[in-house]
């Protein structure tokens, strides 16, 4: 059931920011929610942090970074980011995140309008 609820979750994320993105001029900028998961309970997420704030620097603005528990030992890093309304930006951030060391999988959590 949890692979369910799971893909309705992912889809709901891509249809919410597609429903933010569609039709849209680069008229501002999006707030942007993404939740990192680390490989394991041993990586250092003071060390992920920085590494992927160096990693998006460029293409975001980090408006902040919190730590969330997800229990047995595991965080996640939840990272509250403003990008440019322009399509393919969450995707080339998303990617940018996925690509350093230690991170196991990043979801987009929030997309709204500012």
């Amino acid at each position: 059931m949890e692979d369910v609820s799971s893909a309705e979750s992912i889809q709901h994320n891509m249809s919410a920011r597609n429903v933010v993105l569609r039709g849209r001029d680069n008229m501002g900028d999006v707030m942007v929610q993404l939740r990192v998961l680390p490989e394991s309970i041993d990586v250092d997420l003071k060390k992920l942090k920085q590494a992927i704030s160096e990693k998006i620097e460029k293409l975001c603005k980090i408006n902040e970074v919190k730590e969330e528990e997800i229990g047995f030992g595991l965080s996640a890093l939840l990272f509250t980011v403003i990008i440019p309304d322009e399509e393919g930006k969450i995707d080339s951030v998303e990617t940018a995140i996925s690509s350093v060391k230690d991170v196991s999988q990043v979801d987009t959590r929030d997309v709204t309008l500012i």
